[in-house]
């Protein structure tokens, strides 16, 4: 029988997913005959910003007329066979990474191990592992159908970059759905499995969270 491996982070009340991020509220919801005799909703409610927890960005995050989570495809978010590439002897991800590899319609997913500090103040810490302009440029090149990283994202984000989000932009152009905070890719082989990353599918949004996993052959 195949093996499901989760990927993602759970997301919970007042949960901090980066410093200056909005937190999520999470309203418990009620069931049974309580809630029908209060003609109160069962369901509960959940407050949150699109880039809660483990989340998708596609085109329109970054392009006005870019696909947002209605138009994307799922052939770009699931069933994609994938590639797991380790970075963690990497700060700067380079396009050296990635030579060799045959990365034609995959997942490629960087194992940085950044995840180790979730829920804490380093996660937020500006010197995590990022791609270079040049590496996401490599990426595309080399066919990569969507890229994920266990970390804050696929940018520098330290102040001397004033916002600059050059990677993100480079592959967001190209149409690759970018996947950020995901964890435990030590739990995942380099190759034999199948990705999945699949939002709700809103109108108008850019971004929002997955659950995240892995089919192994």
């Amino acid at each position: 029988m195949a093996k499901l491996v989760d990927v993602s982070h759970q997301i919970t009340d007042g949960m901090t997913t980066c410093p200056g991020l909005p937190v999520p509220a999470v309203e418990e919801g009620r069931s049974g005959p309580a809630a029908a005799v209060g003609h109160e909703p069962g369901s509960g409610r959940v407050t949150m910003a699109g880039t809660t927890g483990t989340y998708v960005q596609t085109p329109s995050h970054r392009y006005r007329d870019g696909a947002d989570l209605a138009d994307l495809g799922l052939e770009r978010i699931a069933g994609l066979p994938g590639t797991v590439v380790d970075a963690a002897a990497a700060h700067r991800i380079g396009p050296e990474a990635f030579e060799g590899l045959d990365l034609r319609g995959r997942a490629v997913l960087l194992r940085t191990g950044w995840d180790r500090h979730w829920r804490t103040d380093a996660y937020g810490d500006t010197d995590h592992p990022h791609l270079t302009e040049d590496a996401a440029k490599a990426l595309v090149d080399a066919g990569a159908a969507l890229i994920g990283i266990d970390g804050v994202g696929v940018d520098d984000t330290s102040p001397a970059t004033e916002g600059a989000r050059p990677a993100l932009g480079v592959l967001l152009a190209a149409g690759v759905p970018v996947v950020s905070h995901l964890c435990l890719l030590d739990r995942l082989p380099d190759e034999g499995f199948s990705f999945f990353a699949v939002p709700v599918k809103v109108r108008g949004m850019a971004a929002f969270p997955v659950r995240a996993f892995a089919l192994l052959d």
